[in-house]
């Protein structure tokens, strides 16, 4: 008898009902029942088969970043054309105030064959620009931070929904037995002060998937993983007969009850057992080349910097981590943004090339799709002053910048336009939705065949809108 038969058939009428009400019902159950086996849902051919995932929290400025406006310095000062808005929604912080055209503070220059503009503030990733397929017309729904976020990270601004790499957990299965299929690792420190938003665990939920798909946040000090430890006076030996019994009870119970969770608690159980050897290992940096670990720049020595992250990830993805995730916060610049933006730039730019390089050399660059994004853009026009020591610049929805590169994506491209204030789509709009089918495509997912029932709807990770696969920057 199937898990779903067995699960119905144990249910009184009611019990039936009160779960299927709450979502996970017999429908979902029996979609479910593929991935908690670990089979592989995959559709076509994969270039990727992990996904490395840099997230900018709070929005860098694509206009002091990666979309070069030569022309805009001739309208530095002057009001932003009401053609141009076009009474388009505006943050709480900018409505009903003057909206000045303030031009980046910071030279770009061309580099490499493919001649991509990349400015100042990055000049060891602009050595890599032939491996980068940058998206400037990248847009999205939301106009505040945490809304954007979640719907970056999950493909709806409401909380609740799966994330990006639990949909790949689920869908994917893993690659390693014994680290989780989804990690994040967020910086413990940054260089912008101003502005931080929190960081929520939906973000790296598992939302209405089976929770062994959520994803793992590693710990900047102590155990990298909360409770990997034992506690004092229990070793390795009493703690596998402690988990034997465990498992032998949630036998029993998973038999009266048909429960998929007890499922995913025994599988779960036995990870973070195998994770007490394998998390030790993946952290220790001793055998590591130290010229190599230098590459990653000065901060890679502490413990939580976005470069001693980027040096994990590598390691992660030579271990076989389905989705690796990244946050760096500090990006959110209303005023000051001059001396914040150099900064955050200084704490990125040479782990991320290092990251590249690293990925390369090892032969793991073809076949792993690194991705760097903030949740929106910056305006155009400035906010508080208007100088080019310490202006600032609101939210921006419409368009903003982001970039592929490696597995399967095409290099040293540049991919959409905006208009000459940096304001609008004006060619090949990419839809967050959009970004999301792609990067799926290309681990062989058909984001609209990934489904989980719930709530009586087909729930996707690019949901009912529609959403396209962004083919013209496939390799």
């Amino acid at each position: 008898m199937d898990l779903y038969q067995r699960f119905c058939d144990l249910q009184n009428r009611r019990q039936f009902l009160t779960r299927s009400g709450m979502g996970l019902g017999a429908a979902a159950l029996a979609n479910a029942v593929p991935a908690l086996a670990g089979n592989t849902t995959q559709h076509h051919a994969a270039k990727a088969k992990r996904v490395i995932f840099l997230f900018m929290a709070g929005g860098p400025s694509q206009l002091d970043l990666f979309d070069y406006k030569p022309d805009l310095h001739q309208r530095h000062g002057q009001p932003l054309p009401k053609e141009i808005s076009g009474g388009q929604r505006v943050t709480a912080m900018t409505k009903g105030k003057e909206q000045i055209i303030c031009s980046s503070a910071f030279k770009f220059s061309p580099h490499g064959q493919s001649g991509l503009h990349v400015s100042e503030l990055l000049p060891h990733l602009s050595t890599q620009v032939d491996d980068l397929c940058l998206i400037k017309s990248t847009h999205t729904d939301a106009i505040n931070h945490d809304p954007a976020q979640t719907f970056f990270c999950t493909g709806s601004e409401i909380a609740g929904k799966a994330s990006m790499g639990s949909w790949l957990s689920y869908g994917l299965g893993s690659m390693n037995r014994d680290l989780p299929d989804f990690v994040v690792l967020s910086s413990a420190f940054w260089s912008g002060k101003v502005n931080v938003q929190a960081l929520y665990s939906r973000l790296w939920g598992n939302g209405f998937l089976p929770s062994r798909h959520q994803g793992v946040a590693f710990q900047a000090a102590g155990d990298p993983v909360l409770f990997l430890s034992n506690p004092p006076g229990v070793d390795r030996g009493a703690r596998r007969k402690a988990m034997d019994l465990v498992t032998r009870l949630n036998r029993i119970q998973q038999e009266k009850a048909g429960d998929p969770e007890i499922e995913t608690s025994i599988s779960q159980q036995e990870m973070a057992f195998r994770m007490q050897m394998s998390v030790p290992e993946l952290t220790d940096l001793s055998k590591e080349d130290q010229k190599l670990v230098e590459s990653y720049g000065p901060d890679v020595y502490k413990a939580g910097s976005f470069a001693r992250n980027c040096l994990m990830a590598r390691r992660m993805a030579e271990r076989d981590v389905r989705f690796i995730q990244l946050f760096h916060r500090g990006w959110d610049h209303h005023a000051q943004l001059p001396v914040n933006l150099r900064g955050q730039c200084r704490d990125v730019d040479q782990p991320i090339t290092a990251l590249l390089k690293d990925l390369k050399q090892r032969g793991l660059f073809e076949d792993t799709l690194v991705v760097f994004a903030g949740e929106f853009g910056r305006t155009t026009y400035a906010q508080g002053a208007r100088d080019h020591g310490s202006y600032g610049r609101d939210h921006h929805p419409r368009c903003f910048c982001t970039w592929m590169a490696g597995g399967g994506v095409k290099g040293g491209i540049s991919y959409g336009k905006t208009d000459d204030f940096c304001y609008n789509v004006t060619e090949n709009p990419v839809h967050v939705r959009d970004f999301h089918a792609t990067m799926m495509h290309q681990l062989g997912i058909d984001h609209q065949r990934l489904i989980f029932p719930f709530q009586g709807l087909d729930q996707k990770l690019t949901g009912v809108e529609p959403a396209r696969v962004v083919k013209e920057i496939l390799a």
